[in-house]
């Protein structure tokens, strides 16, 4: 298959690594100097380029501040029956711009990045595949997924906000909360040092996608469900009561297991 990925970043290298061996692949990204360590593919700087190689399938690994802006530049120069698709981790407006569009689609969340994931073993990490999408595309990614040993999972583009609200917006809410109350420890223990290297990490992401992430819709009654829970632990231990402290501790291993 003829593949054009959208973006050289570290997800768009990866997917080029990860399909250039298997098919026909392109690389796009208007920086020429990102493009240096592309290895195996074509580079292209032009969006016009593209015309020529005539992609079967389109990746868009652009950031996703620029995921609808990369498809448009490159939409007029593709085949009417090129597939398109994108790996954003928030589905924002894609819904509709697919909507828009009389092609093919299908729109994947690989849901491991860079900063925390092993891209060498992604055996414990998981990847949704959206049901609106087209089933030639569903079926090329669950493949590609599955090879990557990845655990895949089904949802609708509202499912998948809903999800991505739980499994994404709690913990970088909890740990921007932890991180803006830190202070420098000069003897920092086992757990602070690994909370602090989680900061670090999700800090070294894009803003924009932070911000997207935590502006999801169903990102709100997420962190009503936090404050309630802090609330409760506050009370529990000003009053110094053993007792509720003990039970709250067994419904939050309960929680976990």
């Amino acid at each position: 298959m003829k593949i054009l990925i959208l973006g050289a970043g570290k997800m768009g290298s990866f997917f080029a690594d990860v399909l250039s061996f298997d098919h026909e692949v392109a690389v796009l990204d208007t920086d020429a100097k990102r493009l240096r360590f592309i290895y195996n593919t074509q580079r292209m700087t032009d969006p016009g380029d593209t015309e020529a190689f005539a992609p079967e399938l389109v990746i868009n690994a652009a950031t996703l501040k620029y995921t609808i802006e990369a498809f448009n530049a490159v939409l007029p120069y593709l085949p009417q029956t090129c597939i398109l698709s994108d790996i954003a981790s928030v589905k924002t407006g894609l819904k509709e711009f697919y909507a828009e569009r009389n092609r093919p689609f299908v729109s994947t969340h690989p849901m491991f990045g860079p900063t925390f994931a092993s891209l060498s073993d992604l055996s414990t990490q998981s990847a949704i595949i959206i049901s609106e999408s087209s089933h030639l595309g569903k079926v090329f990614f669950r493949d590609l997924y599955r090879r990557l040993n990845l655990g895949v999972f089904e949802y609708s583009f509202e499912e998948h906000d809903k999800t991505i609200a739980y499994s994404l917006s709690i913990p970088f809410a909890s740990t921007l909360v932890f991180a803006s109350v830190m202070e420098h420890q000069e003897a920092p223990g086992t757990t602070f040092k690994k909370h602090m290297n989680i900061a670090h990490g999700l800090l070294s992401e894009d803003d924009f996608l932070l911000t997207e992430i935590l502006f999801n819709p169903y990102t709100p009654q997420q962190l009503v469900s936090i404050r309630e829970k802090l609330k409760e632990l506050l009370a529990i231990i000003e009053a110094k009561d053993g007792e509720k402290m003990k039970a709250f501790l067994m419904r939050v291993r309960k929680n976990i297991e």
